[in-house]
């Protein structure tokens, strides 16, 4: 048998999704059916709101770096499946979120509102009761409702299951021991092979009635990947690409199935990211410390219950908070009240029409208080203010001699990597973005009218937090 992608690009548009993966060693699937979506135009997707019959499958990728996907322009070939729904459906260039720290993000992802007026900002904090979520919505409308997540920053006692009928962490399976040698560091229990499994048992379930699943991987955060992946060599950020390959080719099994059971021709795919990835571009690694360009910029890419040939690319700045306004502005579903964020079906349409001359006026803001993992420290607000190709960030210190405030202004259209800070050399930008970043952290008022959950972890997960690397008392 031969080993091939999980997807592979077509001749005349369809899709040989012909493969035999390896996964953890003992997965062996061999899939022998073809895309079965049809074509599609952007008149399909303005009539998906008057469709009865359009499920939703929100993959959200833990501590993916838009960067990194060779269909965001990196070099090498990581990720055939986001490449393949990217090239035949929609990719949003410039997406960013609103912080590298996963509760934080996910806090305003689910929202549509910036951290400082969601006020989930620190360990203890979650979303209230009163924070309508889209799978409240989704509920309401009809749908069955599943959440399967790995990562204990969005457990239910954060409040992220509102909504859901089911909302669980998935059982731990038996995987091979070679995938266990090759990854000692990690202790997290589980891989996202027990999401995907899970992910097909509630569509097994409820796969005939119209459904809403978000499924939150994990194994990009923890570095795992095995040997069918170990494609780009060893090192610390090899191993990141290792990995992204090896999740790539999980999703791709999910959405096979879907094809299998004649269920992706009538689903809206919505894959996202929470955060991305450093590797020591200004001597920090990992994430959730800073808000530069590395741990912020994520991929955002829709899969339509049909074919667009070509895809489409929106260029213009997008955001987290935009994700759910836009799916259910699509969908023709009630909005969430009063959100930061906004539909970017007006963008969409734009791009399909072929119109370049944007206005790139969209403000974007990512938010990490530094000190959100102990108590006992003073708020360390850092806050990146992105406009056109411009990106300042404040990094608010204590007035401590060792931690005291400091500024970054990059652009991206002379410097694309933005390691550059430029704030010398363009006053009167840096003086604008200053201002937008005092008057973000002046709001106040969440839609709900509340301020966060505080939320009292016990010792058991506290100690499944600090497994997955993050530092708190």
């Amino acid at each position: 048998m031969k080993i091939v992608r999980a997807l592979l690009a077509s001749v005349g548009g369809l899709i040989a999704l012909a493969a035999v993966l390896y996964l953890a060693g003992i997965l062996q699937v061999e899939v022998g059916n073809a895309d079965s979506r049809p074509a599609g135009t952007v008149y399909d997707i303005e009539s998906l709101k008057r469709r009865d019959d359009v499920n939703v499958l929100f993959i959200l990728t833990d501590t993916l770096r838009a960067h990194r996907l060779h269909s965001y322009g990196y070099e090498r070939e990581t990720s055939p499946t986001f490449d393949y729904m990217a090239g035949t459906g929609i990719r949003f260039a410039r997406q960013l979120a609103q912080s590298s720290w996963t509760k934080c993000s996910m806090a305003s992802l689910w929202t549509g509102v910036y951290p400082q007026r969601t006020g989930v900002l620190r360990s203890p904090h979650g979303a209230p009761e009163e924070a309508l979520m889209p799978a409240e919505i989704f509920r309401e409308a009809g749908f069955r409702t599943a959440g399967i997540w790995r990562n204990g920053w969005v457990a239910p006692n954060f409040g992220f299951g509102q909504g859901f009928e089911v909302y669980e962490r998935p059982l731990p399976q038996t995987r091979a021991r070679h995938l266990r040698v090759e990854n000692p560091h990690i202790k997290l229990e589980g891989t996202d092979l027990d999401a995907l499994e899970a992910s097909i048992e509630f569509l097994r379930i409820h796969g005939k009635e119209r459904w809403f699943l978000y499924v939150h991987l994990m194994d990009i955060h923890q570095y795992l990947y095995d040997a069918s992946s170990a494609l780009f060599g060893t090192t610390y950020s090899d191993i990141y690409d290792n990995s992204i390959r090896r999740t790539d080719a999980i999703i791709g099994q999910l959405l096979t199935h879907l094809v299998e059971e004649g269920l992706l021709e009538k689903t809206l795919v919505v894959m996202a990211s929470d955060h991305g990835e450093a590797f020591s571009e200004r001597g920090l690694e990992g994430h959730a410390r800073e808000v530069f360009r590395e741990s912020t910029e994520v991929p955002f890419i829709l899969g339509f219950p049909f074919r667009l040939e070509p895809g489409l690319t929106v260029e213009q700045r997008t955001r987290n908070v935009d994700i759910w306004p836009t799916v259910l502005d699509l969908l023709g579903l009630p909005p969430l009240p009063d959100t930061d964020g906004r539909s970017l079906a007006p963008e969409i349409f734009a791009a399909a029409s072929g119109r370049e001359d944007f206005d790139d006026d969209i403000v974007g803001v990512a938010h990490l208080d530094r000190g959100w993992g102990r108590e006992s420290q003073p708020s360390r607000p850092a806050v990146a203010i992105t406009l056109g190709p411009y990106r300042y960030v404040l990094q608010r210190g204590t007035g401590e001699p060792n931690d005291p405030e400091l500024e970054s202004l990059f652009d991206a259209s002379e410097d694309p990597l933005e390691r550059r800070n430029v704030i010398e050399d363009l006053p009167d930008v840096a003086a604008d973005l200053r201002d937008l970043a005092g008057e973000y952290l002046a709001t106040e008022g969440a839609p709900w009218g509340e301020g966060p959950l505080e939320v009292e972890l016990d010792e058991m997960e506290a100690n499944q937090l600090r497994a997955l690397g993050y530092a708190i008392e």
